[in-house]
């Protein structure tokens, strides 16, 4: 089976490579590793191929002393997905959730990844995807 990114994540993956055209992208991701495959991750692909989850690595800005624009996109995204303009189910990034679940409002995130070096995003599925 061919594998391929959602169509919402392979939108804001190319809206974020125009906004931060020389940002670092070692820890860019979207197709799960084997450790992925051993529980529910939206980074494994669905019956159909379909991944829905991507990674974005935090150093947004060659040669900055902090990651502060990927909290600052990190929020962006949430704000977005809020508002009902991106249809994103959750961030991850900082050691911070925010879902639906808790009304878009950012929680301790307690999985063993606390996501330091990139951004989690996860979509919703389009339909006919």
């Amino acid at each position: 089976m061919n594998y391929h990114l959602s169509n919402y994540a392979s939108t804001l993956r190319t809206w974020v490579n125009v906004h931060y055209p020389h940002r670092d992208k070692t820890s860019d991701g979207w197709i799960g590793d084997l450790a992925h495959s051993h529980r529910v991750s939206d980074h494994n692909p669905d019956d159909k191929g379909v991944v829905r989850a991507i990674d974005i690595d935090a150093d947004l800005v060659p040669g900055a002393k902090d990651r502060s624009e990927a909290a600052r996109l990190a929020e962006t995204l949430r704000l977005d997905a809020k508002a009902g303009r991106r249809p994103i189910t959750y961030i991850i990034h900082a050691g911070k959730i925010a879902s639906p679940k808790q009304r878009w409002v950012w929680r301790p995130y307690t999985g063993v990844n606390p996501h330091m070096h990139h951004i989690h995003i996860s979509f919703a599925k389009k339909v006919g995807e």
